[in-house]
């Protein structure tokens, strides 16, 4: 992934958020809480995650696009690739 240092810490200050709430959702599993509010929890951390992916994504269409293979068939096919995480997402 090549994103500015700025870019980078926005997304490893995502993650760590996301990490917070994993270690949240294990400590209310400890400590017997009520299953809605695990899940509820649980649906945070994956919309999360989901946001955090499509910056990756993003950026790295942006990136191939401001800065384009010498091989159009190369540009073509990481283009694609990204389309393609965009898609399964």
């Amino acid at each position: 992934m090549k994103a500015s240092a700025e870019q980078k810490q926005k997304i490893l200050n995502r993650l760590k958020r996301s990490e917070g709430q994993i270690r949240g959702v294990q400590k209310m599993i400890e400590e017997d809480q009520e299953c809605l509010a695990i899940v509820t929890q649980l649906s945070a951390i994956r919309s999360s995650i989901d946001r955090i992916m499509g910056v990756i994504v993003a950026e790295n269409l942006k990136s191939c696009l401001e800065n384009p293979d010498q091989d159009a068939s190369q540009q073509t096919e990481k283009i694609e690739q990204a389309l393609n995480l965009i898609i399964k997402k």
